[in-house]
């Protein structure tokens, strides 16, 4: 093939498959899909927005996938949302912070100091969407430093998590910290924690060592604390600060898995987790840590990092399909009985959290027992492009899956052999030039 049909080639297959490219994006349904069937659990749902371009929001969704209201900041990732009364909402929300916003001593991180990350906890008035409280601190920058959870105590102070500085706090109306509890001091080699379970060790002070993303308080007063990279979530005594109980075990992936958002159901001593890097929501026996039920979706539409889910009271589950975009609630069969599936990405991008309001997280939720599972095993091969899809969505339009993916490379490898082609045609013209 002499170089003006390689060219020629080239050529025309970059044009056919930009072409089909651009059909299937003027042809494909980006709206989102919704299923609403009777057996749902009822009320309107709210969704925290993590979002892949820092736009995060909080959005109500109706059963029937209408916004029926929407808070946002620019440039934010909002994660953990809760109503907290009728015209209420509690939201932890990253504010990603332009350097000459910041101070000094939070611009040391020389490969990122053109931002620091403003972690607001907010009170928002659903009516004026006007922040009634607010509690606040500044970190050094937005990846793997902002505020993932909260949670509004009895006694009416703020839990939070705070991943930046792997501690986890409690503060009252007037935000004077009333509690506080540092990782390092617990978790370290020396520690009974690290003697007993081991982990990994810090690296540095902005290293992301425990990437702790959720807080819960008990009924006996004790906090759950989720630290995604030990693979565990523990129990703290607020009284004295010790690890009291650990479920998962560090570097033990069969367990937990980067884990997020666990609800203890402690009526039947269970443990309901989006068990993340596994793909799967999982419900443990607290005192043996065997599953008691499993959920990864049916082979057609497999979960891709879930990041929460909630046991209702008739026994549904409430997920947050994060890489998927979408939130959806399962009855006892397995069967998806609501779901928003937002395919283009518009409305819940990268959804962090969902809580059917009026319901949270109920301790005497039933347990698994019962629930018929739904493990579809995917296999490395299978795992490994669902994983390459949902990474994608980063850079490309959510709407595209592995067939565009393909037609992409294509174009590129396509345009790389026009630019070769050119580049050795420009080299033999020099060198005959010589």
């Amino acid at each position: 093939m002499n170089r003006r049909t390689r060219i020629a080639v080239a050529a025309a297959v970059v044009v056919l498959l930009a072409a089909s490219l651009g059909v299937q994006a003027s042809v494909v349904d980006r709206e989102p899909t919704v299923v609403n069937e009777s057996e749902r659990y009822p009320g309107n749902t709210l969704v925290g927005v993590h979002s892949y371009d820092d736009n995060g929001r909080v959005v109500e969704l109706t059963p029937n996938g209408e916004v029926a209201w929407e808070w946002s900041v620019p440039d934010s990732r909002v994660f953990a949302v809760k109503q907290l009364d009728e015209e209420t909402v509690l939201a932890a929300v990253a504010v990603k912070t332009p350097a000459e916003a910041c101070a000094e001593e939070h611009l040391e991180v020389e490969e990122k100091d053109d931002h620091c990350v403003n972690n607001r906890v907010v009170e928002i008035d659903k009516e004026t969407n006007e922040i009634v409280w607010e509690y606040n601190w500044y970190d050094e920058f937005i990846h793997d430093h902002e505020v993932h959870d909260v949670e509004r105590l009895d006694n009416g102070q703020t839990a939070i998590i705070d991943m930046g500085n792997d501690r986890a706090f409690t503060v009252n109306r007037d935000g004077e910290i009333t509690w506080e509890w540092q990782a390092e001091n617990h978790l370290t080699p020396g520690t009974p924690f690290y003697e007993k379970y081991g982990g990994p060790e810090k690296e540095g002070e902005e290293d992301d060592w425990t990437h702790a993303n959720d807080i819960d308080q008990l009924e006996n007063g004790n906090f759950l604390i989720s630290l995604r990279n030990f693979d565990a979530v523990i129990e703290v005594d607020p009284e004295t600060n010790e690890v009291v109980d650990v479920t998962g075990e560090p570097g033990n992936n069969d367990i937990l898995d980067e884990q997020h958002n666990p609800q203890y159901i402690e009526d039947e001593g269970t443990m309901v987790v989006a068990d993340s890097r596994n793909d799967r929501i999982i419900e443990l026996d607290l005192e043996s840590e065997e599953y008691i039920w499993r959920y990864t979706g049916p082979s057609s539409e497999r979960l891709k990092w879930p990041r929460d889910a909630d046991r209702l009271p008739n026994g549904n589950t409430l997920i947050t399909d994060s890489q998927k975009n979408r939130v959806l609630e399962v009855n006892p069969d397995g069967e998806v009985v609501w779901q928003f599936h937002d395919h283009d990405g518009e409305v819940i991008p990268l959804p962090y959290e969902a809580d059917r309001i009026g319901v949270g997280e109920p301790s005497d939720a039933p347990s698994g027992t019962e629930l018929a599972e739904v493990d579809d095993d995917p296999g490395p091969v299978r795992s490994t492009i669902e994983t390459g899809e949902a990474l994608a969505q980063y850079v490309f339009p959510t709407w595209m899956h592995l067939p565009q993916l393909l037609h992409v490379v294509g174009i590129a490898l396509g345009l790389l052999w026009l630019c070769a082609e050119g580049l050795l045609l420009g080299w033999r013209r020099f060198d005959v030039g010589q």
